[in-house]
């Protein structure tokens, strides 16, 4: 019997940077350099107002000893939110932004389960290997017959079929379609070119039951709405044949019949009819780690794999995002990974590994990892948070900012909190044998205690 995953309700917020307005007495309010945070009035007593963009100054500042918060003060902030059975086999750790100080750990070397805190890594690897900017270019070329043109996949899975989209800026395969009637090809046949992944399009650790589910869909180059039978939806069942289906939408936009979709590859240098391109990384990066898009995710990751001169399969991302992170100097001790998104079962981290990661964004040494703050979800407010942080922990909420992660029996958070002195305290927290449902409120009420620091 297939295991159960567990299922999120999402609130989708247009926005292109959630930040906070917070007067603060230190001068940590620039650390995270995406946030300027709210005013520190109480929160306990009420559901916080939507967040504001505002501008950001990538810098971290530095802060008095006397201003900075201390391990004996964290423990006596948590202390009563640890004291709770709800966390199950609970490992974590906490560090100073601003010091690097660990502020408290429990077993943070063990390597465990992380669920969808694993693109912290990918992300962090995207961010450290790829420019910014970088758009992948999905083209039709033309086939080896009359009639026929080639549908390439060039790993981009935000390709739009329809109206609806989870993606920001999503490349409509209707504007392929437009490009070809313009160009006066006549097109009787569709062939969907799949071929740029390589082996298996399936992880190990996943299971076949998590398609049907929303989680995933098969790994192939070319998918569009990121295998999305609904693509407005972010738990959308999925596609069991993402190149097909992504073929069938463009005969479709070009008045053909499903029958006229079949799989080949492009032939050597065929001329270019049709081309679109996909949202800049950084932009890609958000809506991945915000919806927790496995798929996108996954695609990423083949992204660094490609600039690594890996394989574009499961164990050459996996080789890649783990090789780009070391080469920047984190200690991966305890890191195995199946996959790049988290959905495998079989992947494990360490909280430490996790919340170095964090720190280093957080601070001047490598400011080419800052934008991964921006990624995260904002408490109450965004993506995989929207729901958590409004009717209990309210303090967290809008100060908290976390890449969550679920499997059956498995919650994970990584993230930031700023306290109400504007100190920044980053922190891991995993825990393991305690229902989802009962396990997150319990890691969210030790965050929101954090956001009361002081500390010292």
């Amino acid at each position: 019997m297939p295991r159960s995953r567990i299922r999120r309700t999402l609130v989708r917020l247009t926005i292109t940077v959630i930040v906070l307005a917070l007067v603060v007495v230190g001068v940590l309010a620039a650390a995270l350099g995406y946030a300027a945070y709210r005013d520190g009035r109480d929160l306990d007593a009420q559901v916080p107002p939507r967040p504001v963009e505002t501008a950001y100054t990538p810098a971290l500042q530095p802060v008095a000893a006397t201003a900075a918060p201390t391990p004996a003060g964290v423990r006596a902030q948590i202390a009563a939110a640890l004291d709770n059975p709800d966390l199950g086999d609970f490992t974590g750790v906490i560090v100073d932004a601003a010091s690097g100080t660990t502020l408290w750990e429990r077993d943070a070397t063990r390597p465990r389960t992380p669920a969808s805190t694993t693109k912290v890594l990918t992300a962090a690897a995207a961010l450290l290997t790829l420019p910014a900017d970088k758009r992948i270019t999905t083209t039709v070329v033309a086939g080896a017959q009359p009639g026929d043109v080639v549908f390439v996949g060039a790993g981009d899975p935000t390709l739009r079929a329809g109206a609806d989209s989870m993606f920001t800026d999503a490349p409509k395969i209707s504007d392929l379609a437009a490009q070809l009637r313009r160009s006066g090809t006549k097109v009787s046949r569709v062939i969907v070119d799949a071929s740029l992944f390589t082996g298996s399009d399936f992880a190990r650790g996943w299971e076949r039951a998590d398609i049907a589910g929303g989680d995933v869909t098969p790994m192939q180059a070319l998918t569009a709405d990121a295998g999305r039978i609904r693509p407005g939806e972010d738990y959308s069942p999925r596609v069991t044949d993402p190149a097909l289906s992504a073929g069938r939408a463009l005969a479709a936009a070009l008045g053909l019949p499903a029958t006229a979709v079949t799989t080949g590859t492009a032939p050597s240098g065929a001329a270019q009819l049709a081309s679109v391109r996909s949202a800049p990384l950084d932009v890609r990066l958000r809506d991945a780690m915000i919806h927790s898009d496995n798929v996108l995710a996954e695609s990423i990751g083949r992204e660094v794999a490609a600039a690594a001169g890996q394989p574009l399969s499961f164990d050459g991302s996996a080789r890649a995002v783990t090789g780009a992170l070391r080469t920047a100097g984190f200690d991966l001790a305890g890191v195995e990974l199946s996959d790049v998104d988290g959905l495998s079962t079989l992947n494990r981290i360490p909280a430490r590994v996790l919340d170095e990661i964090l720190t280093a964004a957080a601070g001047n040494a490598k400011p080419q990892l800052r934008p991964l703050l921006d990624t995260l979800p904002v408490g109450g407010s965004s993506g995989t948070l929207s729901d958590r942080y409004v009717t209990v922990n309210r303090a967290g909420a809008g100060y908290v900012r976390a890449k969550t992660g679920s499997l059956s029996g498995v919650s994970t958070l990584a993230g930031y909190v700023a306290g109400r002195d504007g100190s920044i305290i980053t922190f891991t927290l995993m825990s393991a044998g305690t229902p989802v449902d009962v396990a997150r409120p319990a890691m969210d009420a030790v965050t929101a205690a954090l956001r009361g620091c002081g500390c010292r």
